[in-house]
């Protein structure tokens, strides 16, 4: 479920929408780093909490597919890479889309709404937090996903991101925790469409 032992070929074709988010992450990183309007394009995408507040409400969603340093970059994509797959799989591309862009909506506007107007942050971290809170919703709900072994990886990896997210001082902690709680909420609402849908058949 978690280990990719697919070819390049073939995780692109089962698995669209992550390849589709993961080269977005990579180009925006590029064009942000490398080209003559990096400073100007980094202004516009970064999520700062003053400007959407005077209406620039784009910044809620902006944030998710931009990433200033390497680090955060392969961190983030590999995350997506790795516990992306079996969701998209499992819901559904759209269904997939509204529970990633969702979670990381909703830490972006507790990030608006419970931080300072001069905060500004970027990253795909809520919604990969947001994909976290739809598997632990699965674990309590929706076992026959998740076998034991898979169950294992994923609470380890949550509990280290999670101590991870308190260590850094840069980390956007309230998007983190508001991610994976805005994976949480949508999961019962993505997986009652889901399962509706089966019935009919």
């Amino acid at each position: 479920m978690f280990i990719r032992d697919e070819s390049f070929q073939t995780f692109i074709r089962r698995y669209p929408i992550v390849t589709f988010l993961t080269a977005v992450h990579i180009i925006v990183f590029l064009l942000i780093n490398f080209t003559p309007f990096s400073t100007a394009l980094y202004h516009l995408l970064v999520g700062s909490n003053y400007y959407i507040a005077a209406g620039e409400y784009w910044r809620l969603f902006t944030p998710i597919i931009t990433h200033e340093s390497a680090g955060h970059l392969i961190f983030n994509s590999f995350s997506l890479i790795l516990f992306g797959p079996a969701l998209e799989q499992i819901l559904g591309k759209a269904r997939f889309i509204i529970g990633y862009v969702g979670a990381g909506l909703i830490a972006n506007i507790a990030t608006l709404l419970m931080l300072p107007l001069s905060y500004a942050h970027i990253g795909a971290s809520g919604s990969i937090f947001g994909l976290f809170g739809i598997y632990v919703y699965m674990l309590y709900n929706h076992r026959q996903y998740i076998d034991r072994a898979n169950t294992q990886i994923l609470l380890v990896v949550l509990a280290i991101s999670l101590v991870s997210t308190f260590l850094n001082a840069r980390i956007n902690v309230l998007g983190h925790l508001f991610g994976l709680i805005g994976g949480a909420a949508l999961a019962p609402i993505i997986l009652s469409t889901l399962h509706r849908k089966k019935n009919r058949y």
